[in-house]
């Protein structure tokens, strides 16, 4: 981890969407304003989050399985075990793995518990996803572009409302790998179930923070130019490669792997 990082204060006055994942987790690292908010979203929040972390579970093992040895993970939230790095470095050791988040609670966390084996590395990098390029210069530090790199954003693009051009960013992001990379990303869905997905933007609305839920095909816009992986564009429990499927379960988050080309 990066030494000496300066620590901005944290604000336990407003929710934050990480923290927020964090109480739906039933993580320890949260506060009260952000239990409020977890307390009245829909149960398919908590349950999403859940097959969020299951899916980035199963897709990294897969990566690294393929050969995979250097991993992004872009809004990685408060460490919940296992964490990418540790999943990657099962596998591979030498596996090195930059996180990046802009919560100051996330930081603190991260420079205790995100410690790499070593033969691999594990660095963590203070940014804010608006600005990838600041991300990319820091990532290259740790990490060599010049060879494959499996980006995740998992829990993050519904967080980013159009406004924000959150398809530019991903693609910003995209152009700085070099083929034979994967992209990893997921995203809650607004035509699963639309009344339970507007109950839940109303509840964060109230918390101050913005959700932006998207429809299959808004979803689909991230990944043009790209190679979706098997088994495509699904729900997050339909998504496996050489594990057992997982249990069927109803889901309102989508989720993609794929190659760039």
């Amino acid at each position: 981890m990066t030494a000496g990082t300066s620590q901005p204060p944290i604000d336990t006055s407003r929710p934050q969407s990480a923290r927020v994942y964090d109480a739906l987790l039933g993580g320890k690292d949260n506060y009260p304003v952000d239990q409020a908010v977890a307390e009245q979203l829909p149960i398919e929040a908590k349950i999403g989050a859940h097959q969020n972390r299951a899916f980035m579970n199963r897709a990294t093992a897969w990566l690294a399985g393929q050969g995979v040895d250097q991993f992004l993970d872009i809004g990685t939230g408060i460490p919940t075990a296992p964490n990418l790095h540790q999943i990657a470095q099962e596998i591979n050791p030498a596996s090195r793995v930059v996180y990046c988040d802009n919560d100051p609670i996330v930081l603190r966390h991260a420079e205790a518990l995100l410690i790499s084996r070593p033969e691999g590395a594990t660095d963590y990098v203070p940014a804010d996803v608006r600005e990838p390029g600041t991300i990319i210069e820091a990532a290259h530090k740790v990490l060599d572009f010049r060879r494959p790199v499996a980006l995740s954003m998992l829990g993050l693009l519904h967080f980013l409302p159009d406004d924000v051009d959150p398809v530019g960013i991903v693609r910003t992001l995209t152009d700085a790998l070099s083929p034979g990379s994967y992209v990893v990303l997921s995203q809650g869905a607004s035509d699963v179930n639309p009344e339970r997905g507007q109950q839940g933007a109303d509840e964060y609305d109230k918390g101050g923070i913005r959700l932006a839920l998207r429809t299959r095909a808004e979803f689909a816009r991230f990944l043009d130019g790209l190679a979706v992986t098997e088994p495509g564009l699904v729900t997050a429990p339909e998504w496996f490669r050489d594990t057992p499927a997982p249990e069927p379960e109803h889901s309102g988050l989508y989720v993609a792997v794929a190659r760039v080309p």
